[in-house]
């Protein structure tokens, strides 16, 4: 399983520099076309928001799965280490609720929605669903890192 959870980690770190560079090539174009070429191309913003969604959501799995998202711990930190394993897993087992109930439930009947209906972006003529796809995926990462990290903790 922990090498599963390394190339799992290696693979969204790549995708996560792949899309951040897209966005900066895509603004930097942006900027060089309003500026230089005194022409705005209608697919670079619609672009930069999508890249930012997929960035945001992702990294949010990424960091999620490397137990660097921002958190309040001083009290955590106050207690014993078998009550601290405790609380921890708890917060893993809240966490795998969450990512199943709103984003891969929820999420998935984003996508569904949106592909049945048939809604493109307006710039790209995308489909939405593609958009939308990233908070599934990220609430299943979040789930195995769900996984991964309560069976690390003990007590």
């Amino acid at each position: 399983m922990k090498s599963l959870y390394q190339n799992l980690n290696r693979a969204i770190e790549f995708l996560l520099i792949l899309i951040f560079s897209l966005l900066v090539l895509d603004v930097l174009w942006q900027v060089f076309g309003r500026y230089v070429l005194n022409q705005s191309f209608s697919f670079t913003e619609e672009f930069a928001r999508f890249a930012l969604i997929w960035l945001t959501i992702l990294g949010a799995a990424y960091l999620n799965g490397r137990r660097e998202h921002l958190s309040m711990d001083y009290w955590l930190n106050k207690l014993s280490p078998a009550d601290r394993a405790k609380r921890l897993k708890l917060i893993e087992l809240l966490m795998f609720v969450f990512a199943f109930i709103v984003m891969v439930i929820g999420g998935g009947n984003l996508v569904y929605t949106t592909l049945r209906l048939g809604q493109l972006s307006a710039a790209m003529n995308v489909p939405l669903g593609f958009v939308y796809a990233i908070v599934p995926v990220s609430g299943l990462l979040i789930m195995f890192f769900s996984i991964y990290n309560y069976r690390r903790h003990e007590y």
